[in-house]
């Protein structure tokens, strides 16, 4: 039912267009002839179209004739289609199978008989189906799709189960069967061809045992497979071949080289690193050929790949290159990092999720191989403190908070934060230099990111935040400077003094409430700790400190209090 407005509407467009028509009304009524012109006709004609009541049109009507229930309605039925398509083909290599079965069991058909019938099964679903691409192409390739298993079914059958064929004639086969998928895929458009041929070359040295001869052979009909399938998804402009090559490729020889001969090492090496190069050019090359950088989506999918590889090569390394593993992982990194300006400088726009994709696998290689690894335990905490000078020196250069990827910015966060709860409690600082300065310089640096953080709108959130963990590591470099639970008292409360005159100065709320943590914590420590073990002297010291600066904080903050009630008011 139509609402008040949408009517309303509709008189108001009425009445404009009879506005419009009153100019050739009164030519009607001038005239001397009787027989109207044309032009007056056709605005009587128009005139009656306008005043005429709006033609009802029912629900259903409207459902059926609406260009958006059209659409779902046709993807609903191409699921269905594809389901059904997809159910027959099913069907129909079950039936080629079990046609197979009924006459071994029957003795009709010898071995030989047996296999040339299911090659000439796969062959004939295939020729139907280019026999029905002219009606329908993408309903007509799902029966070629059945004729390629029931190919890859007979030829890994004629040389695993029967032994007709050997390993020569039976690789030559897949080989050529998956040339024959490729070159189907691209016939019929479809994916799930070149999906088949990845799958049918990669799963070839586990079924045909003996062409594992040995790891070199294996890293070069590996590495041959993986450029024609790089290839081949930068021809059709789809990453899903490359990505899956990938997976079965890393784990697949993985898998194959610790049966074979773990002890070649410096073979699995190498074919990592060729897998590496092959994969992260086919990539950016087809971001480059089809103008189409990496979808967040598509480095979701990228990324576990990434992960893999580091963890397998640095395994590898760990074991065998322990003093050269983590450079060559920082050196992967280098590669990765690479080939994305590479791409960035070709397309010459910004690639949001490749940079996340490189940062994140970056950030890895830093913190693990970088910071863990190489990096001496004696320098953790100046390197940790260095970084966030660093991290708003790249925010001020790059322009702006989002420009840096966010798992660069995690991992600085982590690094630091780290290290501030080691420089916090004060662990195994006796090798680090200048120790005791750290608690003093990890303040100062948090006092000014939440000053920095209050001009910059992406850092708003985080002013606060850093202003009380400032406050914790001061307090907590009283605690390693002074000595005596009275100087440490003093200080506290000199701090959260000083944080109330500062905040009255400068007309700052959030710092002036920030002061409550400081005598809270200073009133906590005097009552649960020092008192407890203090001689009498000192607690009387203790409770003087302790009660003048909360008195003469009690006042400074009602200035600050009434300060915030007049910028309220204003």
């Amino acid at each position: 039912m139509k609402t008040i407005e949408e009517r309303l509407d509709q008189v108001e467009a009425r009445l404009a267009r009879i506005e419009q028509l009153l100019p050739a009304m009164t030519a009607v009524r001038g005239t001397v002839s009787d027989t109207p012109s044309q032009e007056t006709a056709s605005a009587v004609t128009e005139l009656k179209r306008v005043n005429q009541p709006p033609v009802t049109v029912s629900p259903l009507t409207r459902k059926m004739t609406d260009p958006v229930y059209a659409s779902a309605s046709a993807s609903s039925s191409m699921s269905v289609t594809q389901i059904l398509g997809w159910t027959g083909a099913t069907a129909l290599v079950l039936a080629v199978a079990y046609l197979i079965r009924l006459a071994m069991d029957a003795g009709w058909l010898t071995p030989e008989r047996q296999l040339g019938l299911a090659v000439l099964s796969g062959f004939a679903l295939i020729g139907t189906g280019l026999k029905l691409r002219a009606a329908d192409k993408q309903y007509a390739s799902l029966l070629p799709a059945g004729g390629l298993v029931v190919l890859f079914l007979s030829i890994y059958g004629a040389h695993l189960y029967y032994h007709f064929i050997g390993v020569p004639m039976a690789t030559g086969a897949v080989i050529l069967t998956c040339l024959f998928a490729l070159w189907l895929g691209r016939l019929f458009e479809s994916e799930i061809y070149g999906l088949f041929a990845v799958t049918g070359s990669y799963s070839a040295p586990f079924l045909l045992h003996t062409l594992a001869g040995s790891v070199t052979d294996l890293v070069i009909y590996f590495s041959a497979w993986s450029v024609l399938f790089c290839l081949y998804s930068i021809w059709i402009g789809n990453r899903r071949p490359y990505l899956l090559a990938a997976y079965l490729a890393l784990l697949g020889f993985h898998y194959l080289w610790r049966q074979m001969a773990p002890g070649e090492w410096e073979a699995a090496f190498a074919f990592q690193v060729i897998q590496f190069m092959i994969f992260i050019g086919g990539a950016v090359s087809l971001s480059i050929r089809h103008q189409r950088p990496l979808s967040r989506e598509e480095a979701a999918v990228h990324l576990p790949l990434l992960l893999i590889f580091y963890a397998l090569q640095y395994e590898l390394l760990q074991r065998h290159l322990p003093a050269l593993a983590p450079w060559i992982a920082l050196g992967s990194a280098g590669v990765l990092l690479l080939g994305y300006a590479v791409a960035k400088r070709i397309l010459e726009r910004p690639l949001e999720s490749g940079a996340v994709l490189v940062g994140a696998y970056a950030s890895l290689a830093l913190f693990h191989a970088g910071y863990m690894e190489l990096l001496p335990d004696a320098f953790a905490p100046w390197v940790a403190l260095l970084m966030l000078p660093a991290l708003g020196l790249l925010f001020r250069t790059r322009g702006g908070v989002a420009t840096v990827p966010w798992p660069v910015r995690v991992l600085i966060a982590i690094v630091f934060a780290i290290n501030y709860q080691r420089v916090l409690v004060g662990a195994n600082l006796d090798s680090v230099p200048a120790h005791q300065l750290l608690a003093l310089l990890y303040a100062a640096e948090l006092y000014v990111a939440y000053v920095l953080a209050q001009r910059m709108p992406a850092l708003q959130s985080l002013a606060t935040p850093a202003l009380y963990v400032g406050h914790v590591a001061l307090m907590s470099a009283a605690v390693q400077i002074f000595d005596g639970e009275l100087a440490v008292s003093f200080a506290w409360g000199a701090i959260a003094l000083a944080c109330l005159a500062l905040a009255f100065k400068y007309r700052d709320q959030a710092l002036g409430k920030s002061s409550l943590l400081i005598f809270a914590a200073s009133a906590a420590k005097v009552m649960l700790f020092d008192l407890s073990s203090a001689t009498p002297l000192v607690r009387i010291g203790l409770l003087l400190v302790l009660g003048v600066t909360l008195y003469v904080g009690g006042w400074m903050y009602k200035k600050v209090d009434a300060l915030d009630a007049r910028q309220a008011a204003g």
